[in-house]
């Protein structure tokens, strides 16, 4: 391994050791503190989601839940290829669990992103692929889409490719959405399954 590759994995663990001791939002977290992130400077594949739900919050591993099957299936990997950090970096717009409001889980904290979002998207040199999710990811990633809904900017994305991907949140609570756009599944995830296995060489 090179000196500046060491460097880099060591600068790396220090800021998630920074990270995982953070208690910018604490006051505000209905279950304590407990950052869920993927991130290696070798990762070729950014996913960006919103925020841990409740039962990623128990594992402490991202993605754990019925959501990360079904991304895993749009992007038609294993989960042995999603859960290795030398691939894929899973790094979310709020890093703990918000809570839930009246129609789910709350969004993400609003602290965490200007406070951690660029020092962590630094550690990642590599990155050839970002898979941006939902609505509060877009708005950090995609800034030139202003105010356009999810379904607009998704139905934009060959704009942003080949680098960027947005996609709509695979939670099982968009089932009506990807219902009633069938272009989704027809369309763009062939070309995702296409766009991910290039970045992954």
């Amino acid at each position: 391994m090179a000196r500046a590759d060491t460097v880099l994995l060591a600068a790396t663990a220090h800021l998630l050791q920074q990270v995982r001791a953070c208690t910018l939002c604490a006051p505000h977290l209905p279950l304590g503190v407990r950052p869920v992130l993927q991130v290696h400077p070798a990762a070729r594949i950014l996913v960006v989601g919103q925020a841990p739900g409740i039962r990623v919050h128990n594992s402490g591993v991202p993605f754990d839940d019925a959501s990360g099957d079904r991304l895993r299936e749009w992007m038609g990997i294993t989960r042995e290829v999603f859960y290795d950090p030398l691939q894929m970096a899973i790094v979310p717009m709020g890093f703990c669990y918000p809570g839930t409001g009246k129609s789910g889980d709350l969004p993400p904290r609003p602290e965490c992103a200007p406070h951690w979002r660029q020092q962590v998207l630094a550690h990642l040199p590599h990155i050839a692929l970002t898979l941006v999710i939902g609505q509060y990811a877009q708005a950090w990633h995609l800034p030139q889409t202003g105010n356009s809904s999810v379904t607009s900017t998704v139905e934009r994305w060959q704009e942003f490719a080949p680098g960027v991907v947005p996609l709509p949140h695979p939670s099982p609570r968009n089932n009506i959405w990807l219902k009633r756009n069938p272009w989704f599944a027809e369309t763009l995830l062939p070309e995702l399954k296409l766009l991910v296995a290039q970045a992954l060489g």
